[in-house]
């Protein structure tokens, strides 16, 4: 049971257009979604170079370790680099994943200034390979990418981390969003279920309102204490633009598309997800439902990304 099915009567929800769990998996992820398609959005690898090739702007791959002997030869492929990001290419909710932030004489700095030596760094990506962070525990592949330095606009109102904006992108038209922001609880990660906070956003927009935290309606960031709401997002047309493209990319009919906001590259597509999780309905104070239905009912969706994102600006 989510939460929202556990605060409010389910005809309350139904009348907010409330979508729970299983309307989300029996009507939409399962009719929408081909299952072979999966491995294009599951695979971070796969995703990235997949959008490399159609000109989708991505944080920079910088060394893919697939196998134990490569380890050793990664501090030479990385040695014109200060900082980066190490991720499994099968993760998910941020699991394994390792920001660097700058080498220091003793080692590694993360972003929580802790220093790491080369041997730890290693053993981590070694973990990685093994399966510890992976879907399923399978055997996985490690990336090492670039540190997205975020934009500015969000320097009061995130903790140690980069925030990202999710958008859940039906038949190729974006039709929620939200601002996930790091806290102190989440250690830096943008995942509302690890602690993140989840901000509303206007689509026509692109102006932040009120958010959740910890399952608790919140006005302000519980580390910063600054507000939260009223926050223009930048490039929001550009976002708009870049979700609905990454239908294209994929061929899935219901995905999550996580963007980040770099200060020197403006927005870049982080990952998508096949299997997007629900609490963006509390963060907007607002339910999927009517809006899904609304894109289900028309007989076609225009091929051009504008006036997908014109239809999205309307609801």
């Amino acid at each position: 049971m989510s939460m929202l099915e556990r605060l409010l009567p389910w005809r309350v929800l139904k009348a907010r257009g409330i979508m729970g769990m299983n309307k989300r998996n029996g009507d939409y992820i399962a009719v929408y979604n081909n299952r072979s398609l999966y491995p294009l959005v599951d695979d971070k690898l796969k995703t990235k170079r997949l959008a490399e090739d159609a000109g989708v702007a991505v944080p920079k791959l910088y060394a893919v370790v697939e196998i134990e002997r490569q380890i050793k030869s990664l501090s030479e492929k990385l040695e014109t680099y200060s900082d980066f990001v190490v991720k499994p290419a099968h993760g998910s909710g941020g699991e394994g994943i390792l920001v660097i932030t700058k080498r220091t004489s003793k080692g590694f700095r993360k972003s929580n200034g802790q220093i790491i030596s080369e041997q730890e760094l290693g053993r981590h990506i070694s973990n990685i390979l093994s399966g510890m962070y992976s879907l399923g525990g399978l055997p996985d592949t490690a990336l090492i990418e670039q540190r997205v330095k975020f934009d500015p606009v969000f320097a009061d109102v995130s903790y140690q981390g980069v925030p990202d904006v999710r958008t859940i992108v039906f038949r190729g038209v974006p039709v929620i969003a939200m601002l996930r922001l790091p806290s102190r609880m989440s250690d830096g990660k943008a995942n509302l279920h690890q602690g993140a906070v989840g901000v509303g956003i206007d689509l026509k927009t692109g102006r932040t309102s009120a958010g959740v935290w910890n399952e608790q309606v919140i006005v302000h960031h519980p580390d910063t204490a600054m507000p939260i709401a009223d926050l223009q997002i930048p490039n929001w047309e550009e976002i708009l633009k870049l979700t609905a493209h990454c239908y294209d990319l994929v061929g899935l009919g219901y995905i999550g598309v996580d963007i980040v906001l770099d200060k020197q590259h403006g927005p870049l597509m982080l990952e998508m997800n096949a299997r997007p999780g629900l609490s963006i309905q509390i963060a907007n104070r607002c339910g999927l439902l009517h809006r899904l239905e609304k894109i289900e009912s028309m007989d076609s969706i225009p091929d051009s990304i504008e006036q997908r994102v014109a239809i999205a600006q309307s609801l």
